[in-house]
């Protein structure tokens, strides 16, 4: 229950007045032109129990109004926003974030306890940067991977659609398409993530949202290194459209000399070529769902094998294939009279192997072309002329010894 100014005046000096609220993008919606409504000291924070400022807005067409839960000074102790208790930076639960930093919560329970935490801190907060968040173990943490590969990389404005309509589920709805709630069934109250709770989530404990996540991550896949040592390519798919090849290189340089990068445009990949493998390793370890340009995880995968044989090779060299399920046998061999000898023994020696039976008709020599005979001993002579066209001496000749009538 908010407290109003006129009843209850204790301890006024430390209600929070703000003049902007601290949201995440999700939250904020994708309408550069948003309204607020500002409510000054309209409610209470529903983990320090002080007033403070609350604000309203719609986040979007179709979407549900959304308004400020926490006070600013519970977001900037946990960097989260206000309205959803999500982290700022990373998009997951206080849960996650702190499994994955290992960060102790060393918030009081304790409401006496509590409101003297709190009105200490506001004094220290006013001596900082007021952008940053007031936690010192979230300065000193770094990136942890467990973060990096469960973080958003983009805005999930899915959070943002109105709840589901109750006189629709009961088939008593009668506004239609001016209904500003979902038409939709309901999912099943039994569902753990139906069931949150504020102020478990703000401090880390029996979240259902970040155990499924947990899971999610304990079920995500490795990237094991092939076993040919001579592989030293990464495969980078789900590129940025305008992104370039100096800036490709300059993300995967820091993990060791490359050899040689090819972009394709039009497939939106790239390959890298590394000198070492142990430079490919280190890469591919470093940026497996991980690394993210323009707001787009890429897809990190080992290139293939240049000395890996292909089907055609493997039986012209003779290596036995695994038979393939569903397809029929091999066939029959054809039937021996097809042949002049069976197959398991050789032709007789007197004999030359006649595949064709041509001894039949006279034998090969009678298919065969006549010798060649020996070289003329004299050249023949010219053969006679029949057309004037062949006579050298017509037509124009220049040595004609007569002339033409």
């Amino acid at each position: 229950m908010a407290v109003s100014k006129s009843t209850n005046t204790y301890n006024r000096q430390n209600w929070e007045d703000s003049d902007f609220p601290i949201l995440c993008q999700t939250c904020l919606g994708d309408n550069p032109y948003i309204r607020m409504t500002k409510e000054k000291y309209g409610k209470e924070c529903k983990i320090c129990v002080r007033p403070f400022t609350v604000f309203r807005w719609c986040p979007g067409a179709r979407m549900r109004f959304k308004k400020t839960e926490i006070c600013q000074t519970c977001s900037k102790l946990k960097n989260v926003c206000q309205t959803c208790l999500l982290d700022l930076e990373y998009g997951l639960p206080i849960q996650v974030r702190d499994a994955a930093l290992k960060i102790q919560d060393d918030l009081p329970r304790n409401e006496v306890n509590k409101e003297y935490y709190i009105q200490n801190l506001d004094s220290q907060m006013s001596k900082f940067d007021p952008s940053q968040p007031s936690n010192s173990a979230l300065k000193s943490k770094g990136a942890s991977d467990l973060l990096m590969r469960l973080a958003r990389t983009a805005p999930y404005y899915k959070r943002n659609r109105p709840h589901v309509c109750s006189f629709w589920v009961k088939g008593e709805c009668r506004r239609g398409e001016e209904c500003p709630y979902r038409h939709e069934k309901p999912t099943d109250p039994d569902d753990p993530l139906a069931d949150q709770n504020i102020k478990d989530r703000y401090y880390g404990v029996n979240d259902p949202v970040a155990e499924k996540l947990m899971r999610r991550a304990a079920a995500m896949p490795a990237l094991p290194p092939p076993e040919d040592r001579t592989v030293t390519t990464l495969y980078i798919g789900n590129l940025p459209e305008n992104i370039t090849e100096e800036e490709l290189r300059g993300h995967f340089y820091q993990y060791g000399e490359i050899r040689s990068l090819t972009l394709v445009p039009r497939a939106q990949c790239a390959f890298v070529q590394y000198t070492t493998r142990s430079a490919a390793e280190h890469a591919a370890e470093k940026t497996f769902n991980r690394l993210v340009i323009a707001g787009r995880r890429l897809a990190i995968k080992w290139g293939k094998s240049q000395g890996r044989q292909g089907p055609s090779e493997a039986i012209e060299a003779g290596v036995p294939l695994e038979p393939v399920p569903g397809l029929p046998a091999a066939l029959p061999p054809p039937p021996a009279f097809l042949h002049p000898f069976p197959p398991q023994m050789p032709p007789p020696p007197n004999r030359p192997n006649d595949f064709f039976n041509l001894h039949h008709y006279g034998g090969p020599r009678a298919w065969a072309w006549p010798p060649p005979g020996p070289p003329p001993s004299h050249p023949a002579p010219p053969a006679p002329l029949h057309y004037p066209s062949q006579d050298p001496s017509r037509l124009g000749h220049a040595h004609s010894a007569t002339p033409q009538t």
